[in-house]
């Protein structure tokens, strides 16, 4: 299981992988902040992006916040990577 750090901009005109600082990805998501919508559109983005199931990623730490750890398997290098091919 690999841990990465997430910082989201919701309310986005589309989801996308915005960028990177330093070890923290910058996604922005068309769901708004309220009632977790934001939180579920980030696990399915990721899963579709990293191709697995939507059960095995886990916000373990910011379920409010802007700033986000995310627990998901695999090698740390390789969803680096993935994540690195969509860069827009």
């Amino acid at each position: 299981m690999a841990k990465i750090s997430v910082r989201l901009i919701p309310n986005a005109s589309r989801s996308e992988i915005a960028g990177q600082e330093g070890s923290v990805w910058k996604i922005r998501l068309a769901a708004p902040p309220v009632d977790g919508k934001a939180n579920a559109a980030l696990i399915e983005f990721l899963a579709k992006i990293l191709d697995l199931p939507k059960s095995s990623i886990e916000i373990i730490k910011g379920q409010t916040s802007k700033q986000k750890t995310l627990e998901i398997p695999g090698s740390l290098a390789d969803i680096q990577a993935t994540l690195g091919q969509q860069l827009t």
